[in-house]
């Protein structure tokens, strides 16, 4: 496994976000069932990015991008299907908070829901919290925010 550092522009992790908001339409029932979570989630802003490569084959994304002075959002992590289950997800995020304290922030929030069960179980082993909905995410009900200070 190889790990790149890249930015929101990268060919790879476009790839990666496509098959994530696939699989996010197949947890939830659709891309209707998103609507109102699909404007949050453009790459435009993300600055930072971490790729997992096996050999060529691009695996695994998650980013972050400025929240504000003290604190990154993170977006965008995803795992092909065929490779989770062997710890990636986890190598992953450590990659992401290592880059994101790199650059100076001492939080890491982040926006997930209910139905992404997997994603919940990988954060709270990885120490984040649940915290009040932050943002553009306040008033969404099936919103579920965390935090995690590194």
């Amino acid at each position: 496994m190889k790990i790149v550092y890249t930015d929101g522009k990268n060919v790879s992790f476009i790839e990666l976000c496509e098959m994530l908001d696939d699989n996010l339409n197949e947890i939830v029932g659709g891309e209707k069932q998103r609507e109102q979570y699909i404007q949050y989630n453009t790459l435009e802003d993300i600055d930072d990015v971490v790729l997992i490569y096996d050999d060529e084959v691009p695996v695994a994304c998650a980013s972050f991008k400025f929240y504000d002075e003290y604190t990154a959002e993170v977006k965008r992590v995803f795992v092909r299907k065929e490779y989770r289950g062997k710890g990636i997800s986890k190598q992953l995020m450590s990659e992401l908070e290592k880059r994101a304290k790199n650059k100076g922030f001492l939080k890491l929030i982040l926006e997930t829901g209910a139905p992404l069960i997997e994603a919940m179980a990988l954060y709270k082993k990885m120490n984040y919290k649940v915290i009040e909905n932050f943002g553009q995410y306040k008033d969404m009900q099936d919103s579920i925010c965390m935090q995690k200070y590194i």
